[in-house]
């Protein structure tokens, strides 16, 4: 097992997770359906579950925890007001969710093709994220 490409994928699903998380939490404020906030809810806690996983796997590793970029922070942060503010509703944000979601996935299948000697836990992990980024996109897709 290689041990770089082991910090490399947790690191991408730490960014990942992290990513996950404020994206809905900056979208739910303006979200007006209980089912879509429902749905949120459940995705932020299990992208939160996961990251709990990802933060003991990365420590047990001795490996320092990665953040998402500043500039993808706050491009991120940026696309979701401007969209919100021109169009506050459950479409939009439904929109804005499944776009980060096939951008993660994009993004964690990548890495996993790069990293085919990462240990199987980091395996697991990334597809796990993958799996919760598609059911996701799947789930607010009604609302777009």
């Amino acid at each position: 097992m290689n041990t770089n490409q082991t910090a490399d994928l947790l690191a991408q699903c730490n960014s990942g997770i992290q990513m996950g998380v404020t994206a809905i939490e900056d979208t739910l404020s303006s979200v007006k359906s209980g089912d879509l906030r429902r749905i949120l809810l459940r995705s932020k806690q299990a992208h939160q579950e996961l990251g709990s996983r990802t933060h003991a796997l990365l420590n047990t590793l001795g490996l320092p925890r990665h953040e998402p970029s500043p500039a993808a922070r706050a491009m991120s942060r940026l696309k979701t007001g401007f969209h919100l503010l021109a169009d506050p509703s459950d479409g939009t944000v439904a929109e804005l969710i499944t776009d980060g979601c096939g951008m993660g996935i994009k993004s964690l299948r990548r890495y996993l093709n790069h990293c085919p000697g990462a240990k199987p836990e980091s395996v697991d992990i990334a597809r796990r994220l993958i799996d919760l980024e598609q059911t996701l996109a799947r789930d607010v897709s009604p609302y777009l």
